[in-house]
């Protein structure tokens, strides 16, 4: 059954603590859970007797979180009649309704000023007078050459006569109007306010009769608990690596940790701070009397959905889900009211549909059609399709089908089955829960068997377990921290598989390359990232930091610098000439590549060996070349294995390739490119007589056109002359010479007509010629298609 809780909060200003302190009993923490994201869980467990009133402390800071998560229970049948706790308007809102005019820094003379209008009693050595205050002003004065500001202060007596008086180091003011030294006083409470200790108290009233116990939990603002981490290696044969983890935990809150459970969880739920605890005060707007109302009718936006939702699981009859089946439903009258298709994990819903009963029709291919009748919209209707054919339909009764209904775990285990991408994350409900319900073992405890002379030999204080995305580390046994103090507390004591290792990263910029551990997390838990030390031989060799790792992952983590190993490298590059030619559908490719080769050198000047691992970039479209394999590849590094002897050096080669595609145009290609090609051997004698045939066919095809344009070009100057010579005759009307001129003229056309004709014959006769030459060009450009190795 869930249970939901809403509270009202209600300020109250500076109520004194006497006034809800009384016949209260405080409640001590009894279980703690700590996040990464910097809150904390905290539940408080107490005995109540009839009408009790229980107290928890907290300070200013942890208030907001309190009354945004505060859950209260009376556990034996009674009830929570209310929660008060110490709260404050802000210092302004509190000044402004003195109605003092006064800031929370004032000065005497913003204090007196004031008080303008109010009845003063002023001594100022032996002379004294009575009256209301009028005003102060500074004035300056020169006395003896030196320039002096002075604040003078003026009153109005009772008889009217005005009174001015310097206010010097001998000056009082009495304060004569009733309720305004009340009002002073309590300007002086205010401001005063923030020197008190920084802790609200919070009482919670219950109400009922005997003995019952009371529950409260909430989150609140904590320090982010960290982790640290030592790495003991023995020289001693048989003697693996030894992981000890501890956890820094932080109490800041405003009581004492006194037995309780304390569960460390490495995630971050999301959380986020709201100033509930102070008095928050909203602008209202103005709003002018009305006038006059003036109601007009008006037709409102028609109905876009109407009805309720209707939902399901589609199954195969092994419980597997049937993704993409059909799914249609029909009124009492067989209209189609809705229709939809089932997701990827056989899921579907129907929306807008009426009230009243339905039938529902599943289909998918390879199954028979199911029908449901008897369904009602808001509900949840699970089909399960039987194989066949689709054209047989099996009807069953809504009531009958519900019976196979699956629960939404079931139908998530099937989802996993069937390889859906979905998956049931942790609730959270588990943390930190009953121990007899945890789900993980318990950490081995001095399983490395008296590493380094008996260091370190503390059985874990915790028991880990994962909770989805989240990891927990639960302390097997209650632990006290003071309040303000802090406490370091063991999580994890196992073996660990662990290779002592130098790492060389030239691009690093490190001097000499690193000592490292290449660690396999073989704990079985997850390691929460952290700081870690390393102890050789009963001896600091170092520390690092590693983030977080998961069981049986592996980590490459430095920790100090290796003295004994110089190391250095060199690149070359080589441009490699035409290794691959491919013919395809007119385009001719050559594939050449960039060959680089960087050379690393490792010298080792200690007497034992080392193994050095080299840190390689990887690099977008290089392929790896040397007989050297990487051990392992991330996402930026190969990293490649290197034995160094004693007093000797090693060499590693590392060779890349870049491969480089040229592509050329058949049909573009010219003799001169192909006389390149050959001299350069990037192509074989296949390729070389493929082209010249293909050039020879071009320069077929070119002449042709060459001979085309050439009849081109005299027809042209035919046309030309035949218009030089048809202005001519116009010209000759009426003259001497026109019959003579005329005849020869038209002779002439006549032989151009002639000519013109005989040049269409011989183009018509090229193009048809062209055409061939060009399709047999084609055809060759075509039908040419190889791949050769060069």
């Amino acid at each position: 059954m869930t249970r939901i809780q809403g509270w009202f909060a209600v300020s109250t200003f500076l109520l004194p603590w006497s006034l809800f302190a009384q016949d209260t009993n405080k409640l001590p923490v009894k279980r703690v859970v700590l996040y990464k994201n910097g809150v904390g869980y905290f539940e408080h467990i107490g005995r109540v007797h009839d009408n009790q009133e229980v107290n928890i402390p907290f300070t200013s800071g942890q208030l907001n979180d309190v009354l945004k998560s505060l859950t209260v229970l009376d556990l034996n049948g009674g009830r929570i009649t209310g929660v008060a706790y110490g709260s404050s308007a802000p210092v302004d809102r509190q000044i402004g309704d003195l109605r003092l005019p006064l800031g929370e820094k004032s000065s005497l003379t913003d204090f007196l000023g004031a008080l303008r209008g109010a009845r003063l009693e002023i001594k100022n050595g032996s002379n004294g007078m009575t009256g209301r205050l009028l005003s102060i002003e500074r004035k300056t004065r020169i006395a003896g050459g030196t320039t002096l500001e002075v604040d003078y202060l003026s009153l109005i007596s009772d008889t009217g006569e005005v009174k001015t008086t310097e206010v010097a180091p001998g000056f009082s003011v009495r304060l004569l109007d009733p309720g305004l030294a009340g009002r002073v006083g309590r300007y002086l409470d205010i401001v005063s306010l923030g020197r008190e200790a920084d802790v609200r108290h919070m009482v919670i009233s219950t109400e009922g009769s005997g003995d019952r116990s009371v529950f409260v939990s909430y989150i609140s603002e904590v320090p982010v608990w960290k982790s640290t981490y030592r790495i003991v290696l023995s020289g001693k044969a048989g003697e693996g690596p030894l992981l000890q983890g501890w956890a820094i935990v932080d109490n800041t809150v405003g009581q004492d940790w006194d037995n309780v459970q304390l569960s460390l969880v490495a995630g971050a739920p999301q959380s986020f701070v709201q100033n509930l605890s102070i008095p928050y005060y909203t602008r209202r707007p103005v709003v002018p009397l009305p006038e006059a109302v003036a109601v007009s009718p008006q037709t409102y936006q028609a109905t876009l959905l109407t009805g309720a939702r209707l939902s399901g699981w589609v199954t195969d009859p092994a419980g597997g889900m049937v993704a993409g089946a059909r799914v249609k439903a029909f009124d009492s009258g067989g209209t189609v009211v809705g229709e939809t298709t089932a997701d990827g994990n056989g899921a579907y819903e129907l929306a807008g549909l009426p009230d009243g009963a339905m039938r529902l029709r599943f289909e998918s291919p390879g199954f028979n059609s199911t029908e449901i009748a008897g369904v009602y919209s808001g509900s949840t209707q699970n089909a399960q399709l039987q194989l066949g054919a689709a054209s047989q339909t099996v009807t069953v009764d809504a009531a009958a089908a519900t019976l196979q209904t699956s629960t939404a775990s079931e139908l998530a285990a099937r989802s996993s089955r069937n390889g859906g991408t979905g998956r049931m994350l942790g609730s959270g409900a588990a943390i930190g829960g009953n121990t007899r319900a945890g789900r993980g073992g318990g950490v081995g405890s001095g399983s490395g068997g008296g590493v380094g002379g008996g260091v370190f030999r503390v059985e874990s204080a915790a028991r880990a377990q994962e909770l989805g995305d989240l990891f927990e580390y639960k302390l097997k046994d209650p632990i006290t921290i003071q309040k303000n103090q802090s406490a370091l507390v063991p999580i994890v004591q196992s073996s660990i598989a662990a290779e002592k290792v130098s790492v060389w990263n030239d691009r690093a910029g490190y001097p000499r390359p690193q000592r490292a551990l290449w660690l396999t997390n073989s704990s079985g838990l997850t390691l929460d990232g952290g700081s870690f030390s390393v102890m050789e031989e009963d001896t600091f060799a170092g520390e690092g930091i590693f983030e977080p790792v998961r069981p049986a992952e592996k980590r490459l983590v430095s920790y100090a610098a290796d003295l004994a190993l110089n190391a250095s490298s060199r690149n070359t590059t080589e441009q490699q000439r035409v290794t691959r030619v491919r013919v395809s559908q007119g385009v001719m490719t050559h594939e050449s590549e960039v060959r680089e080769k960087k050379t690393y050198t490792i010298r080792n000047e200690d007497t034992a060996p080392r193994l050095v691992i080299v840190e390689h970039p990887v690099r977008a479209g290089y392929e790896l070349r040397s007989e050297a394999r990487p051990a392992e590849t991330t996402a930026d590094w190969m990293r490649f294995r290197m034995q160094v002897a004693p007093k000797q050096t090693a060499v590693l080669v590392v060779e890349e390739a870049r491969p480089i595609q040229s592509t050329y145009a058949l049909t573009s290609v010219t003799s001169q490119q192909v006389e390149l090609f050959v001299r350069q051997r990037s192509i074989n004698q296949q390729v070389e007589e493929a082209l010249r045939r293909i050039l020879a066919q071009k320069n077929v095809v070119g002449e042709l056109d060459s001979k085309k344009d050439g009849c081109d070009e005299e027809m042209n100057k035919i046309f030309d002359d035949q218009q030089r010579l048809r202005e001519n005759m116009k010209a000759l009307k009426g003259s001497a010479e026109e019959k003579l001129l005329l005849q020869r003229y038209t002779q002439q056309l006549n032989e151009q007509e002639n000519r013109l004709e005989k040049l269409r014959k011989e183009k018509a006769s090229l193009e048809a010629e062209q055409q061939k030459a060009q399709e047999a060009l084609d055809t060759m450009i075509e039908g040419l298609s190889f791949d050769a190795a060069i």
